[in-house]
């Protein structure tokens, strides 16, 4: 008995985290269907210039003098260091896209002293159309293969909640990808796709827990087998996340701007798939009516010998 005392009760709160969870994923398609994502220039095709300045550079000045210079669209950020810089610009009208790149270092060196041109990348309108399809196929695959998996492990009802809980993850994170135009592109790709593994991983422990607990306890009360689950396996869940949060923390300091988006992504992914496997899943065992019966290994039946 003392052990039951100890136990969070987290399905207490299960019917309003659930509505919650609903709205969410409501807000966050209504994001992606009117706003859409600001899609990087993997996708969308465009020139990326990096430049290198012996001292600091003023991203602030940068942005104003490329503004004076025509390019209003150009995103300009720090690459790795305050004294380098990464400006994407997006195909530009009436200038060649193999001069589009000497015609923004020319106009930032102008105002900066020493500035030298490191690298140039051209990416085309066509291959930025294609790798944004191809994409978005290797997503639908991922999720498409994952309830293939889950449903083979699992009885419908656990498949049906882990592989909801990865649609709520994904969707949750492009929401927030949209809500505040932070660039996607394909580090942030790789981002979600590993989000789909952490997230079916953390689903798949809580849920195979649950199963197990449905098979060999008397208790025949869903909430008190489900909530006795979850605890069992909440040290190795918050081991799991804050270990792996640790290390995209580092990333998101110390990574540099290559790998603050794919850090950002997994950071709020790891977050939210966490969330998920506890109560997105369980919400949806409970709608699905989960009982100790869907557990019961049926008897085989004895032939009597022939005469």
């Amino acid at each position: 008995m003392s052990n039951s005392k100890k136990m969070i009760n987290f399905m207490g709160v299960r019917k309003v985290l659930g509505v919650m969870s609903i709205c969410l994923v409501i807000a966050s398609i209504i994001l992606l269907a009117t706003r859409g994502l600001n899609l990087g220039l993997d996708f969308t095709g465009g020139t990326n210039v990096v430049v290198e300045s012996p001292a600091d550079i003023d991203i602030a000045g940068a942005r104003d003098t490329l503004e004076q210079a025509g390019f209003e669209d150009a995103v300009v950020q720090q690459y790795g260091s305050s004294r380098d810089l990464s400006i994407r610009v997006p195909p530009q009208d009436g200038i060649e896209a193999d001069q589009v790149g000497q015609r923004v270092f020319q106009s930032l060196a102008g105002s900066i002293d020493g500035l030298q041109l490191k690298q140039v990348e051209f990416v085309g309108p066509q291959v930025g159309d294609e790798l944004r399809d191809q994409s978005g196929l290797a997503l639908l695959m991922a999720l498409g293969l994952m309830l293939v998996y889950v449903w083979f492990r699992f009885s419908n009802k656990f498949g049906i909640a882990t592989v909801a809980a990865l649609l709520h993850d994904v969707i949750i994170v492009l929401g927030l990808f949209s809500l505040l135009r932070w660039p996607f592109d394909l580090t942030v790709l790789a981002a979600v796709l590993a989000l789909i593994g952490y997230s079916l991983n953390d689903s798949i422990v809580v849920a195979d827990r649950i199963r197990e607990n449905f098979r060999n306890t008397r208790e025949t009360d869903p909430h008190v087998i489900v909530n006795g689950a979850i605890n069992e396996t909440l040290t190795r869940t918050i081991n799991t996340s804050f270990t792996t949060m640790l290390v995209l923390i580092a990333l998101f300091f110390f990574g540099g701007e290559v790998m603050r988006a794919f850090s950002e992504a997994l950071l709020v992914g790891i977050f939210v798939g966490t969330y998920s496997s506890i109560y997105v899943v369980a919400n949806l065992l409970f709608t699905l009516g989960v009982s100790k019966e869907d557990f019961l290994i049926p008897e085989k039946e004895e032939i009597d010998e022939m005469p």
